[in-house]
């Protein structure tokens, strides 16, 4: 919205002004208003409007000074002048001070609606203008070091007519020595967790000034930063073997000067040397291979494809098998120190094994395939256990094995924990149910752990322990304690002898009923009853 500033000594017209045009519409507001041209200047300073509306007859400061001021002061604040006065000699006056419009009073609100709709399409255009033209000094200033970018990258990522890549070459002054060239491909292993994003844009910016630094030391030499935020460095030189030489050690150099000045590692992939600028991709290529690496290797280190080639073994897939089965026992019956074995082998056997990379992912894959399987049989289902987040997809996020392994432990420990916690909450369930069951058939002489444990649905044995383990109670040591117990409340509150009371809490023989009411209570049943009534007493 532009800000409009009303002068004029008549109340009626500056109210009139106000109430008749529809500022919203055409884009406007009107912040103020001022009885004569000293007021106005004042506001202009403060309220800082698009456009000033005014007459020219006022007290102490008239109109034509008035956008004299404002002409001097603020330059691109539009003045359009209200009069009365038919004067040429004022209309001269006016176009001098460039005044967007020099109208004549009376005036209709039609007519300056108009007046208003002009000048702000005036004031858009102008806007326009002004922004296209800060972005064209925008890009001008930044455009060259982007495009050389892009050029380096699309240089190494795709096919470049010979003669196309040496007329760049020659336009951004890149200056490469022939007939060798290699590609070394960077990548930060982690940053600072603490850190926001602006910062961490910020340690790649040194990053990337660091390798700069080291690399314009040798000739032949171009670095450059791809749109994935990696750093790419292509070396030239006359001959091949001291090109591998030349690459090794400057990426131990630069390796080792990051982790000392910016406290963070990068692993540094090495590609295979080519004899034409226009096989670049394929070095570029064989060296983000070689960064791949990193996956197995773990990070902080120099991969050579050179090195890395001939090692190369298929994964037997009976181990598959046998991790798939290891893991799962894990997850029904197992410990976290005995999943973090199980993890450890599996990861130590990749390594040993040096499958591709592409063969590792689909292994681990695979694994992950079966343990959701597995688990879904166990009522857990995959969100339960992975969240939000798709577990196939999202190794290729991990950079190491030992990533890999630590995020597989953590899900995998949530899982046991899970499990655990739905096998308590069943166990909890059924001791209760066998405790009620308990409490309402203590009376039956018949009552034993194996007619209990059917009623839950478990075997004895594991009914047994699990009683155990939630009551702090044998079977028989609760059934007792419950017998007793109303076994009391009858001495106390019945006159039922004792043979009769026997029975009705489930045992037959009165005198083993008394020796163990004794054995639990230190009395007999006859003394309970008498303290009992002493005590009422």
């Amino acid at each position: 919205m532009y800000k409009v500033l009303l002068v004029d000594d008549e109340v009626v017209v500056r109210e009139g002004i106000k109430e008749r045009i529809n500022w919203s519409e055409l884009g406007l507001v009107c912040i103020g208003d001022c009885e004569n041209g000293l007021e106005a200047m004042e506001a202009v300073d403060q309220l800082r409007p698009d456009v000033v509306l005014t007459d020219i007859n006022m007290p102490f400061v008239d109109g034509l000074a008035l956008t004299r001021y404002v002409l001097e002061h603020h330059p691109f604040t539009k003045v359009i002048i209200l009069t009365g006065y038919d004067d040429f000699t004022y209309a001269q006056q006016a176009i001098k001070l460039r005044v967007k419009d020099f109208i004549l009073k009376p005036i209709t609100a039609r007519e300056l609606h108009k007046v208003l709709e002009k000048v702000t399409d005036e004031m858009n255009e102008e806007k326009r203008k002004r922004e296209d033209l800060d972005s064209l000094k925008i890009q001008l200033n930044e455009s060259l070091p982007l495009l050389k970018e892009r050029f380096l990258e699309r240089m190494v990522t795709s096919s470049i007519h010979h003669w196309d890549i040496e007329e760049r070459l020659r336009y951004f002054q890149i200056m490469l020595k022939v007939p060798y060239y290699l590609v070394m491909a960077m990548d930060t292993d982690y940053l600072p967790e603490d850190h926001h994003n602006a910062d961490k844009d910020l340690l790649r910016f040194a990053m990337f000034n660091v390798i700069q630094e080291v690399v314009e030391q040798e000739e032949g030499l171009i670095a450059f930063r791809t749109r994935d935020e990696k750093v790419i460095v292509i070396l030239s030189g006359e001959e091949q073997e001291p090109l591998f030489d030349i690459a090794q050690k400057l990426a131990e150099q630069i390796r080792h000067l990051i982790e000392s000045y910016l406290k963070f590692t990068v692993t540094i992939g090495i590609g295979r040397s080519c004899h034409t600028l226009n096989q670049l991709p394929q070095s570029y290529e064989s060296a983000m291979t070689a960064l791949e690496y990193r996956f197995l290797l773990g990070t902080s280190k120099v991969i050579s494809i050179m090195d890395m080639e001939g090692h190369r073994t298929a994964i037997s897939v009976d181990h598959q098998e046998d991790w798939e089965q290891k893991l799962i026992s894990c997850m029904k019956t197992g410990t976290e120190n005995e999943l973090k074995a199980t993890l450890q082998d599996i990861v130590h056997h990749y390594k040993n094994s040096f499958p591709s990379i592409q063969q590792c992912y689909i292994h681990i894959q695979k694994l992950i395939i079966y343990l959701i399987r597995d688990l879904n049989q166990l009522g857990l289902q995959e969100v339960d256990i992975f969240g939000d987040v798709n577990p196939i997809t999202h190794i290729y996020e991990l950079q190491t094995l030992e990533e890999v392994e630590s995020w597989l432990f953590d899900c995998c420990r949530y899982a046991i924990n899970t499990i655990i916690e739905q096998r308590d909450d069943f166990c909890n369930s059924q001791v209760r149910a066998a405790e009620l069951y308990l409490k309402q058939n203590y009376s039956d002489d018949g009552l034993s752990l194996s007619i209990i444990s059917k009623h839950v649905h478990m075997s004895t044995s594991y009914f047994s322990s699990v009683f155990k383990l939630q009551t702090g109670k044998t079977f028989v040591e609760y059934l007792t304690a419950v017998r007793i117990g109303n076994a009391k409340e009858l001495l106390k509150f019945t006159t039922l002898k004792t043979y009769e009371i026997a029975t009705r809490v489930g045992y037959q023989d009165p005198h083993y009923f008394s020796m163990l009411f004794k054995k639990t209570t230190g009395d007999s049943p006859t003394e309970y009853r008498q303290r009992c009534s002493a005590e009422k007493v």
